[in-house]
Parts: structure tokens; C-alpha cells; sequence
């Protein structure tokens, strides 16, 4: 029993040793396997690639041997694509380097960007090309089952994407580089921004305000910016700068009554004086120097160019100044808007040329089409107003003339109207409107067509005189008339051009009458006073004082009475001229005063005697005198003095501006 025992005891303790020790082998075992589970993954991710590896083992030696030359040649194009893209980015520096493109360095720098821009041309001819070739072998090797299909299906999207490229080649360098270039273009412009002054008369010419280094700078940078499609921008950058410079040039100016012209022609003369000097300056000095410094800088691109002036020639108002000529073409009628008229287009035709050079383009069509417009209306309404003075002028017989006998106002502004018109002024532009004018009814017209027109007026008007001198009532009031408006004819046509044409027979005729008519008026007023005191009866003895002294008192209160009448009546007639007034007056005096000082010295102690002189010696020798010659002074008189009515609403409109215009001379 014992031994049973210890026999089974045995076995059990060499039972649990077994047990024990395969736990302890199992336990062993797990943690072997779990440290090489993570290598096992590793095994298996690289079991792909690992067989990838091995496929072109695997392959067949025929087809291996025959891939190669094609890898080759697919790489080699790969590989100069490549080489190009590395020297791309060595541009870099260069390109993107602060003030690069400023300074005396911009060729090189123009130099490197044309190296970038060659690259990127060999790389948009070249890199589609070698994608394809890398395409075809990935083909290749695909269908003869070369190489794993997942490694050659992402080879595939990659060269997917460079046989289509983007255009960004250079990774934005060539944008980058442009933008500096712009940037460049606008600085020069904006450092050479200074207005243009208006030079006073005789001064120099300024020196170019943009310097040549400075122009072909910009020159430069335009040619390469609109070989990379940035014309547009290089446009609108130029006409920004430079409107800006033209219109703080005018803004200097003053032309505010360009925008507000007045409505009568003769208001318009100072504004038209200023008109005339600013288009000059803009047109000749403004204007051309922009395009001058537009040809240089937009060169070979001559459509730019022209878009550009044209930009720039509106921000300098061209046409505010053609629209200004327009309001004078416009203007009321008037004798004097003739003058106003040619004077617009005499400065226009001065420029004629430069507006034919400058604004010659397709560009500047609105210019064109508005000049010839202004330029049609000028010549059209010159020509009729001046057709229409003769009529004017012959209308006038019948208006009633001045009731002092002065001289018209016609006859002032006619004769100094007519002396302007064929002065060195106005003559050759007239004359100049008239043959344009008749060239178009296809008819000729000369010089001496316009002299005779001129001519013809002043003879309608020296037909008026007789006409009028009939009107007054009073005949001496009629003889002061014509002889104050033939000798104004004299005076103020003698040394005239037109009194050159009128010639010195005419004009000595007019101071013939004046001789004629100031002596029948001295005859018939003042020399018919004096025999009023005639010594008929005056026989001084004792028994005939008394008779005497009766006599006296009768031709002294005569004389008083009739020297009242005469002075009151003359003391609002008028002699404009000085020198014929101070004449006149010293006739006058020289027929009256002598005989009243001799008649008192003789006959006035029998009027002295009674006590009472006053009564009949109401004017002393010198009082008299100081009377006589303080006579027919001239006074202000209304401009309307002379009206007129006519059934023609036309030409009634016409007269009133000739009186105007009348009126205006002084």
C-alpha cells in the first residue's frame, strides 16, 4: 500500500511538472510571437514592391532587352525639361531682387527676363512633349505587364497633369517680374509729372519736361510688358499720368469762362482774347509735346499711341474750346459778332496745320468732326452779317437823326467799323472767308471784290447825310449837321487805310462841305444878329438924343431878345469835334462880340444915362465872349436815340444790334 502510493505520488509530480513546463514553453511562444507581428506587417507591406521588384525578373528576356531604348529615348528629352526648369528657378534672384529694374540697370535686367521668357517658351514647346513620351513607355511597360500596375497608374495622373500644364511653368516668376516692370513704367511716369506753364510772350522755349534717358526707359518697359499681353494696363497707366499732368497745366490757366460763355459779341472780346492765346498754347506747346513724348514712348504701337493722345487730348479740352467757339458763332446778332467771328477763325486757321497733324486719326474723330462744324458756322454767318450791312445801313435813311446835330452813331461806327474791317487785322481773314465762301457756290472772289463791298457801304452811308439834313425842321440846326458829320468823314478817315482807298479828291470834299456848311450856318443864325444893331437914325445932336436914346433901347432889347432865342435854342446843339468847336466858336464870337462892343461903346452912355442898364444891357463885352465860346459842348446821350420798325422781323433784329454795336464806340 505504501509503496502504491508513493508509486502514484510519483506520477502526479511528474504530471504537473510536464504541465508546467508546456505552460512556461506557451507563454514563451506568445510573447515570440507577438514581438514578431509588427515585422510580419512590414514583410507584408513590402511583399508589393518586393514583387514589383522581382516582375521584370520575371519577364521575359526578349521583351526586357527591347524596353530599354525605348526608356531611353523618353528620358533623355525628360531629362533637358528638367535641366531647364533648375536654370527657371536660378532666375529668381535676379528677377525678384529690390530695385532690380530702377536705375541705369534695367537692360540687364530686361536681359534676364528675356532669358525667362525664353526658357518658358522651350519649356510650354518641350515639357508636353516628354510628358507624352513618359506616357508612351508607361503605356509600354503596362501592357507587356513590365511593371506594377499601381506604380504605373499614379505615373499615369502625374503626366496627365504636365501634358495639359497650367501656364504657370515658373511658378509665378514671370508675373512677378512683370508687376515690377509696371510698377517700374508708373514710377517714371509719375517722377516726370510736373504741369506745364504758360510762357509769357518772348520767353524761351522750354526745355522737353520728360528727359530722353527717362523716355527710353519707359520706351523699354512698354515694348517688353505688350510682348507679355499688358498693353491694355501700360495704356490706361499712361493716360492716368498724363491727363493728370494736362489738366493741372490748364487748371493754371484759369478757363472757367469756357464753361459759361457770354451771349453778346461784345462782352465776348476779352474772354475771346484769352481763348485765342490758351488754344494756342494748348494746340503748339500742350498738346504737341504729348505727342511727341506719345510717339516715343508707345513706338512701333501706333494704335495705342493714337488711342493714348486722344485720351490725352480730351482731358486737355479740346473740345470745351471748340464748344466756346460754337457759343460765339452762336451769339446774338451783331455788326460786332462779324468781328468776333473772324476772330475765332482766323485763330483757328492759324493752327490749321497743327490740328491736321495732331488730331489726324481715327482716334480723334470727334475733334475733327466738331472743328469742321465750327468752322462752317463761322464762315457761314461772317459772310451773311457782312452781306448785310449795305442794307442795314440804307435802312437808317429813314430814322430821324440827332436832335443836338451831332454826328450819328452809324456814321462813328461805320466809318470806324469799315476802317477795322480792312485793316491788317481783319482784312485778310475776311477776305479769306469770302473766297472759302464763294468756292463752295463754285464762284471766284478777290480782294479787290472786298474793297468795293467796303466801299459801297460807305457810300450807302453818305447817301443818309442829305436824307437826314431834310429831316429838321430848322435850317442852321440842319447846316451844324452836315458840317459835323463831313468833317468827322474827314478826321477820322484821312490817314486810313480806308481813306487810302477813298482817295484824297473824296476826302477833300468832305472838308470842302465842311467849310460850305459852317459858313451858311454862321451866316444864317448868328450873322443875322448882328445887323440888328445897325446905327440907322443914331444921329447924335441936341434935339435928337432923345430919339437916339429910343432907338437904342428898341435895337438892344431887339438883339437881347433875339441873342436869348439863338443861345437857348444852340445851347443843346453839340460840335463832338474840339478843334471845330473851339473854330466855331471863335466865328461866332468874331461876328458878334466887335460889333456889340463897338455898338456899347458908342451908344450905350445914352442907356447909362437914365440909370437903368441892366435892363437894356443885359450882357457884358466878356461875359458874352465866355458864352460864346463855352457853346456846343458835348453831353451824354442815350444810345437809343435812333430806333427802328420794319415789317422783317430779320433784319429789324439786325438794326437793333447795329445800334448796339454803335453805341459801343466811343
Amino acid at each position: 500500500m505504501d509503496q502504491e502510493e508513493d508509486r502514484v505520488a510519483a506520477s502526479l509530480a511528474a504530471a504537473r511538472r510536464t504541465l508546467r513546463a508546456g505552460v512556461e514553453k506557451s507563454r514563451a511562444l506568445g510573447h515570440a510571437l507577438a514581438r514578431a507581428g509588427p515585422r510580419l506587417e512590414e514583410i507584408q507591406v513590402a511583399l508589393p514592391a518586393l514583387e514589383a521588384a522581382v516582375r521584370p525578373i520575371r519577364a521575359p528576356r526578349g521583351e526586357l532587352a527591347a524596353a530599354g531604348p525605348h526608356i531611353d529615348r523618353a528620358v533623355g528629352p525628360a531629362a533637358a525639361v528638367l535641366k531647364v526648369f533648375d536654370a527657371v528657378h536660378g532666375l529668381e534672384p535676379p528677377l525678384l531682387a529690390p530695385g532690380g529694374a530702377r536705375g541705369e540697370d534695367l537692360p540687364g535686367y530686361l536681359a534676364v527676363l528675356a532669358q525667362l521668357e525664353e526658357a518658358r517658351r522651350f519649356l510650354a514647346g518641350n515639357c508636353g512633349l516628354a510628358a507624352q513620351w513618359l506616357a508612351d513607355i508607361v503605356e509600354y511597360l503596362g501592357d507587356r505587364d513590365l511593371a506594377d500596375p499601381r506604380f504605373l497608374a499614379d505615373l499615369g495622373v502625374t503626366l496627365d497633369g504636365l501634358r495639359a500644364p497650367d501656364g504657370d511653368l515658373d511658378g509665378g516668376l514671370l508675373a512677378a517680374a512683370l508687376d515690377i516692370l509696371e510698377a517700374e513704367f508708373r514710377r517714371l511716369l509719375a517722377d516726370h509729372s510736373a504741369p506745364l506753364a504758360m510762357p509769357k510772350p518772348g520767353a524761351a522755349v522750354a526745355p522737353a519736361r520728360v528727359p530722353a534717358a527717362a523716355v527710353h526707359k519707359l520706351s523699354l518697359i512698354l515694348d517688353r510688358l505688350a510682348a507679355n499681353g499688358r498693353q491694355d494696363r501700360c495704356v490706361a497707366a499712361y493716360m492716368d499720368a498724363r491727363g493728370s499732368v494736362v489738366s493741372a497745366s490748364l487748371g493754371a490757366l484759369g478757363l472757367d469762362y469756357l464753361r459759361d460763355p457770354a451771349q453778346d459779341a461784345q462782352a465776348l472780346g476779352p474772354a475771346l482774347e484769352m481763348w485765342g492765346r490758351h488754344l494756342e498754347f494748348v494746340v503748339r506747346r500742350l498738346l504737341e509735346s504729348e505727342r511727341q513724348l506719345c510717339a516715343k514712348v508707345f513706338g512701333q504701337h501706333k494704335d495705342a499711341a493714337s488711342a493714348c493722345f486722344a485720351e490725352v487730348a480730351a482731358q486737355a479740352g479740346v473740345l470745351d474750346f471748340l464748344r466756346f467757339g460754337r457759343a460765339v458763332a452762336d451769339a446774338k446778332k451783331d455788326p460786332i459778332k462779324l468781328q468776333r467771328l473772324l476772330e475765332v477763325f482766323d485763330s483757328l486757321n492759324k493752327l490749321r496745320l497743327d490740328f491736321n497733324r495732331l488730331f489726324g486719326g481715327k482716334a480723334c474723330a470727334e475733334i475733327q468732326s466738331q472743328t469742321r462744324d465750327l468752322v462752317k458756322l463761322l464762315i457761314d454767318g461772317a459772310v451773311e452779317i457782312f452781306e448785310e450791312l449795305i442794307v442795314q445801313v440804307e435802312l437808317q435813311r429813314h430814322m430821324p437823326p440827332p436832335s443836338d446835330g451831332g454826328v450819328p452813331r452809324l456814321v462813328t461806327f461805320v466809318v470806324e467799323y469799315c476802317n477795322r474791317l480792312l485793316g491788317d487785322q481783319y482784312r485778310p481773314v475776311l477776305g479769306q472767308v469770302l473766297t472759302i465762301h464763294r468756292s463752295w457756290r463754285k464762284e471766284v472772289f478777290n480782294d479787290r471784290m472786298l474793297v468795293d463791298a467796303v466801299l459801297n457801304i460807305v457810300k450807302a452811308l453818305e447817301a443818309n447825310f442829305d436824307v437826314w439834313s431834310k429831316a429838321y425842321d430848322n435850317a442852321m440846326l440842319s447846316y451844324l449837321f452836315m458840317m459835323n458829320t463831313h468833317w468827322h468823314f474827314f478826321r477820322h478817315l484821312k490817314a486810313t487805310k480806308l481813306g487810302e482807298i477813298l482817295g484824297d479828291v473824296w476826302l477833300r470834299e468832305h472838308e470842302q462841305y465842311k467849310e460850305y456848311y459852317l459858313s451858311m450856318f454862321i451866316r444864317e443864325s448868328w450873322g443875322a444878329l448882328s445887323p440888328l444893331l445897325n446905327r440907322e437914325g443914331l444921329i447924335l445932336f441936341s434935339k435928337g438924343r432923345a430919339t437916339a436914346r429910343d432907338l437904342v433901347k428898341q435895337r438892344l432889347k431887339t438883339f437881347n431878345s433875339s441873342f436869348d432865342e439863338m443861345y437857348c435854342r444852340q445851347s443843346s446843339w453839340i460840335i463832338p469835334d474840339k478843334d471845330l468847336r473851339e473854330k466855331t466858336c471863335n466865328l461866332v464870337v468874331q461876328t458878334i462880340v466887335p460889333t456889340y462892343r463897338s455898338y456899347l461903346q458908342n451908344y450905350g452912355p445914352l442907356v447909362e444915362q437914365e440909370g437903368n442898364t441892366g435892363r437894356y444891357v443885359r450882357f457884358t463885352v466878356d461875359g458874352m465872349e465866355k458864352m460864346l465860346s463855352a457853346l456846343y459842348m458835348p453831353r451824354p446821350r442815350r444810345s437809343a436815340s435812333i430806333q427802328i420798325r420794319h415789317s422783317s422781323s430779320k433784319i429789324d433784329s439786325a438794326m437793333t444790334g447795329l445800334h448796339r454795336s454803335a453805341s459801343a464806340v466811343k
